[in-house]
């Protein structure tokens, strides 16, 4: 499979080299006739009210922009990426592509993404992005350009459930601030219950890498400094041992890192890393059921915690002047006030927009009744970048981390030689 994805690479990055190094004509200033965009979106491609609210808000911008049809393309997640790749190695240019922060390097250096400083007006892309948080605009960013306009995103936080906090003597009123009072109310409630105490969503093959960064990064650690990975040096390598640690005392569960969600969603699970996006489903699995809260991230100690991000951005891969401007009108439709109302209480995703949370007009009343977004709201003046990696290479070595971070934290083997094991064979597979 990774075979094929690498093939696919190297066919999409040398169709889109040759559309790179041409001179681009400069973007429309306005649409002024009719024009087709595709949009390719992973919302769409869901069985849950994402992909409502996202045909929803297709069907408000085009009856706002008479001029732009904008056809959706549904792409599981999983398989977008490679989707835009074969399109336009047949020659069927993607316009505009929700993809993830995972791929945001191979995206602006070979697949021929627009970087919006270079197409957009400088006053036009500074207006819009007046009242966005800078550390949300930050996600999509290489090399100080703007490749990719965060969407959809959310952040890591501490769901637990409250019974199960009762019945291990626990105060539900206090959830774990640091990750040694994790470590001790997962021990008690595997102790008291016999229900599993913790487990992070930060092990899956495609979706753990940010719960994982951010972990490793909140301790200090970095996965990797340029060219070189670090993943299994310092600070990095403690989170990890502290991981192992807390398999080896009962605290952290042994459960399939594919589908943690479903153990808490039983209610067998006390506590759960992972993204505010799974709130909404958490929530009706546990009504009737059990009591269901959340925390903000657990810190090592007094360090300050540092949330990476899931979630995607927007690309504007067209290159056709006429098709660019209608894009970027789409993606300041997507990406406006009123648009990220309807992302965060329908989808429940987080705003890249502050201003909008306190706001009557916008989401003031849905947070009141939905407070459990309030801590996830808070870890955003914190918000860090989840880190890709550079060079044709770069699944793979994502891949040979991640591994080794299972390796490293459910194996019999020395917890610091695995993962010094996996970032050598890595380090083989990077740019030099």
């Amino acid at each position: 499979m990774l075979k094929n994805f690498a093939g696919s690479i190297a066919l999409a990055g040398a169709i889109a080299t040759l559309s790179a190094t041409a001179l681009h004509a400069q973007m429309a200033a306005k649409v002024d006739k009719p024009v087709t965009i595709t949009f390719y979106n992973y919302n769409l491609a869901s069985a849950s009210a994402g992909a409502d609210a996202t045909r929803d808000l297709i069907r408000e911008f085009m009856a706002l922009n008479p001029n732009i049809t904008v056809k959706g393309v549904p792409v599981p997640s999983n398989e977008i990426l490679s989707r835009v790749q074969a399109d336009m190695a047949a020659g069927q240019q993607p316009d505009v592509a929700q993809l993830v922060f995972r791929d945001l390097i191979y995206i602006a250096n070979d697949l021929g993404a627009n970087a919006l400083e270079d197409m957009v007006p400088k006053q036009e892309l500074a207006a819009h992005f007046t009242g966005m948080i800078p550390q949300g605009l930050e996600l999509g960013k290489v090399d100080g350009k703007t490749y990719g306009l965060a969407y959809t995103f959310s952040t890591p936080i501490l769901y637990y459930n409250a019974d199960l906090f009762r019945q291990a003597g626990l105060d539900p009123d206090k959830p774990p601030r640091t990750w040694a009072e994790v470590k001790s109310a997962g021990e008690a409630i595997r102790q008291k219950t016999g229900k599993h105490g913790f487990f992070p969503g930060a092990y899956g093959p495609v979706d753990g890498t940010f719960v994982y960064q951010a972990i490793a990064m909140s301790n200090g650690g970095q996965v990797r400094n340029g060219n070189k990975l670090t993943f299994a040096d310092g600070e990095g390598m403690e989170a990890v041992s502290m991981l192992r640690e807390m398999v080896d005392s009962g605290a952290h569960a042994r459960i399939d890192v594919a589908s943690p969600g479903d153990t808490m969603a039983s209610g067998n699970l006390g506590m759960f890393l992972y993204t505010s996006a799974l709130q909404s489903s958490l929530l009706k699995s546990a009504e009737g059921k059990f009591e269901l809260r959340v925390a903000a991230m657990p810190a090592f100690g007094e360090k300050a915690t540092r949330p990476t991000n899931s979630g995607s951005a927007l690309f504007v891969l067209s290159q056709d002047p006429q098709k660019q401007r209608a894009s970027y009108e789409l993606l300041k439709f997507l990406t406006d006030r009123h648009a990220y109302t309807i992302i965060t209480t329908k989808i429940g995703y987080l705003p890249l927009r502050l201003d909008i949370v306190d706001d009557p007009n916008y989401l003031a009343g849905w947070v009141a009744e939905h407070p459990m977004i309030r801590p996830n709201l808070e870890q955003l003046n914190r918000l860090t970048a989840n880190v890709a990696f550079p060079g044709p290479n770069y699944r793979q070595v994502e891949k040979m981390m991640m591994d080794g971070v299972r390796e490293a934290i459910f194996g019999k083997g020395d917890a610091v030689k695995t993962l010094q094991t996996a970032q050598t064979d890595a380090q083989r597979l990077m740019p030099r």
